[in-house]
């Protein structure tokens, strides 16, 4: 019907309830011919970008103020892989202080009062971490040149003269507490950690630190220790979850986050000299944390806000907030400030824009971007905002998912769609930039990232929902994401997969074993699929917590260990009969390689086509825009031969592709 017979209509009829129903389907229906030519015309000039076209966007992170204010020390992996750089604070290029062409490099600060510089390494993706030194002549030396220990940066001391650092040097399941002085670099035992803790703040008189006790993976303990009598008392009052954030700029409080009588975190004061408690802050979301700024004028505060940072900055002596910078539909993501509160510089970006870096001067109001991420050959455009979609489960439990829609789906051209599970178990999809997902969803698959339940930031009854039910309840949810998917009208309902790594990967071979024909392919990112052998294998510096992962997943060495086989997509592989890709990184310390090795040799007696991707240079997760391009191009071109089924030839009578890339 057009425009001009709907007011033919309305003139013509005398009914005035009739008159404005008609006069709304009119603006309605002018609406929708204003919007869709905008929707058409993104689709009809959409462009499609390869790997390396999205891949060649930029991640910067971090930005630690020099001493004069005039830099910025940031990582960023712009030469395929991460390094450091500086960047002055009033603009320009990004110059390189390292050229690691192997082992990443992450910057942790410049030193206090002069241009040297602290790093992290590892060993190709290993996890045990080394601190470095960086001299201002540009030579560089192992602080920590521990065999087999890995060391963690806890912070620079009150009068800057040195910093603390942890290690598992003495014993590797339990890190130690060590303070440096920057004259000798000589490292002095502050506490020992005989208890299996993990150490949290320290106070600023280096009287105080925190330690908290996992109870299972929601629950733990938090004491205050004081270093110089030895004793400690318990803050906590009741078994919940609780965290330590700071002390207070006096040493007299300590400020922690708990969800003791409630479902989401808050922040609560403990006041030292008497061991009064009183709350802080408290929102509707889980508060993931908050900090003093170095001068004590400001506090700084993450929450949780579905699935995406929200950021409150506080000045502490009004208790006003501050207004933070407008960056148009971006969302500030994190913030730091310089040692003196005049700068702040801060992180603005989305599910649809990689963050870029700016500085902004707190008294002018003045704000500089640093950094330019978004590869200059994409159309910002063409990037697909992610948008938060809620479906009920099978038991009407309501499941939290960010769904990520093509451009070019429509009813009149029905796309293929993946289910996307995170890590954990106990992650969360955040609506966060992926270069991974953008890249899929330009290529016209739509992608769910599903929160199942189990997930965390939804509270800790949903979060507790999966303790002892792995590969039942949440793969069930997954499979209710796979139906909200089918029943959308962009969606071919015959073409959905499902795709996750680490937890998501156990999830995606569960997900063909148990459910072998809900989901049409599977991609397994170093996926779990052994799970005896995986918590009998983690890491010895995993010992604090080992017992709360067994109180949630199973004890391996119990009778646990029967159901834990049964949920072990390994010993059901004969189940499998779609086609699956498997990704994996040998250096991968907590999914070891021969998982990766035997699932797919399982699924590969059943005749089943099956892709194998190796990286001899990677851990958990691939780091290295080289690396990232091989798998995640490989990824595509399965999904378009199996899934979308309209590219290449599908692998016939059980033959199998494998890649592997090794780099010295």
């Amino acid at each position: 019907m057009t425009g001009i017979n709907l007011y033919y209509l309305i003139n013509e009829i005398k009914s005035k309830p009739m008159k404005k129903a008609l006069i709304l389907i009119l603006l309605v229906f002018l609406w929708n011919c204003k919007e869709k030519p905008a929707e058409n015309e993104v689709a009809k000039n959409l462009k499609s970008y390869t790997i390396e076209q999205m891949m060649d966007n930029e991640n910067v992170g971090g930005g630690s103020f020099s001493p004069d204010l005039s830099t910025l020390l940031v990582t960023s992996n712009r030469s395929g892989i991460y390094n450091m750089y500086t960047v002055p604070v009033s603009g320009g290029e990004l110059m390189p202080v390292t050229e690691s062409d192997s082992s990443s490099v992450f910057a942790i600060s410049y030193f206090p009062d002069d241009e040297r510089m602290l790093f992290r390494m590892d060993n190709n993706g290993d996890e045990i971490y080394h601190i470095f030194l960086r001299e201002e002549d540009g030579s560089h030396r192992d602080l920590t040149p521990y065999e087999g220990a890995r060391s963690l940066f806890y912070g620079w001391t009150d009068d800057e003269k040195g910093f603390f650092f942890g290690s598992n040097k003495r014993d590797n399941r339990y890190i130690d507490l060590y303070k440096v002085d920057l004259e000798t670099f000589t490292p002095e035992l502050v506490y020992q950690n005989d208890q299996g803790y993990d150490i949290g703040a320290i106070s600023r008189d280096e009287k105080y630190i925190t330690l908290s006790k996992a109870l299972n993976t929601n629950d733990s303990d938090l004491y205050l220790h004081d270093l110089e009598s030895g004793s400690q008392v318990k803050i906590n009052e009741s078994q919940s979850s609780n965290s330590p954030q700071d002390f207070t700029p006096d040493s007299s409080s300590l400020l922690y986050t708990t969800d003791e009588g409630s479902e989401f975190s808050y922040v609560m004061r403990y006041n030292i000299p008497d061991g009064t408690r009183d709350k802080v802050m408290e929102r509707d979301w889980d508060i993931n944390g908050t900090y003093f700024t170095r001068t004590g004028k400001y506090r700084v505060t993450y929450i949780n806000e579905d699935a995406k940072n929200s950021i409150e900055v506080e000045e502490v002596a009004t208790g006003e907030p501050m207004t933070l910078p407008a960056i148009g539909d971006m969302d500030i993501t994190s913030v730091s400030f310089s040692d003196d509160d005049t700068l702040m510089r801060f992180y603005a970006g989305g599910s649809n824009s990689p963050s870029d870096l700016y500085v902004y001067d707190i008294a002018s109001g003045e704000q500089t971007k640093l950094t330019d991420v978004l590869n200059k050959e994409i159309q910002p455009q063409d990037l697909v905002k992610a948008e938060v979609i809620r479906y009920p489960s099978f038991d009407g439990l309501e499941i939290p998912a960010i769904y990520y829609k093509p451009h070019q789906a429509s009813p009149e051209n029905k796309v293929p769609a993946l289910v996307w599970v995170h890590g954990g178990p106990g992650g969360q999809s955040r609506q966060n930039f992926s270069s991974l997902i953008q890249y899929l969803v330009n290529h016209g698959y739509a992608v769910l990232a599903v929160n199942n339940r189990g997930s965390s930031g939804y509270g800790k009854t949903f979060y507790q929902m999966d303790d002892l039910n792995h590969g039942d309840k949440d793969l069930r949810d997954c499979v209710e994401g796979k139906n909200w998917l089918a029943a959308q009208p962009e969606i071919d309902p015959g073409k959905i997969g499902i795709i996750g790594g680490s937890y998501g990967g156990y999830m995606t071979m569960a997900a063909l074993t148990y459910t072998p024909e809900e989901f049409a392919v599977g991609v397994n990112l170093f996926g779990v699929t052994n799970w005896i052998r995986t918590l009998r294998s983690i890491p010895p510096w995993w010992e604090s917590f080992k017992d709360a992962l067994y109180k949630e997943l199973g004890d391996p060495n119990s009778a646990d260990s029967v159901r834990l086989r049964a949920i072990s997509p390994l010993f059901h592989t004969d189940k499998v009969t779609k086609p699956l890709i498997v990704l994996q990184g040998s250096k991968d310390p907590r999914v070891l390689q021969v998982e990766s090795d035997e699932i797919v040799a399982g699924v590969r007696k059943n005749g089943v086509p099956v892709e194998y991707v190796l990286f001899e240079d990677e851990g958990h997760g691939f780091v290295k825009k080289e690396n990232q391009i091989a798998a995640y191009s490989k990824i595509l071109e399965f999904l378009d031969v199996y899934l979308k089924q309209d590219k290449g030839q599908p692998i016939q009578d059980g033959e199998t592709m494998e890649m592997q890339t090794e780099t010295e």
